[in-house]
């Protein structure tokens, strides 16, 4: 398979230099970044954790990020995270799109119009 090992799966950031680290390595490659804003006593969080793994799996050219609010605060602040969960989607240092909330259905036609106009 090509790719990196990172490829299919959701890459969990513990530390600022890591979230600049990916967020830098998803912007050059041009790909679509999903950032997952979550928290660990958040229920909604959990409950949609393992439908964000099977996104990553199916989307395998997209960079999907996971941030703990309480573990990365001002990351959470730079991205006015409010609620969880929250999930951004930026292109090359853009915001494309917010979801917040467990919405499944709203999580993938937006990964997947964001993929589409990327084909296109």
């Amino acid at each position: 398979m090509a790719g990196s090992s990172e490829e299919g799966q959701v890459i969990s950031c513990h530390t600022v230099d890591a979230w600049n680290d990916q967020l830098q390595k998803g912007n050059q490659s041009k790909k679509l970044i999903v950032v997952d804003f979550t928290a660990s006593w958040c229920g909604p969080c959990r409950f949609i954790a393992p439908f964000l793994a099977e996104l990553a799996k199916k989307f395998t050219s997209v960079v999907f990020l996971k941030v703990d609010v309480d573990e990365l605060k001002s990351v959470s602040q730079d991205w006015a995270i409010e609620a969880m969960p929250t999930f951004v989607f930026v292109k090359e240092g853009t915001l494309l799109s917010k979801v917040v909330g467990a919405k499944k259905d709203e999580l993938q036609q937006t990964i997947e119009k964001y993929v589409a106009s990327a084909s296109a």
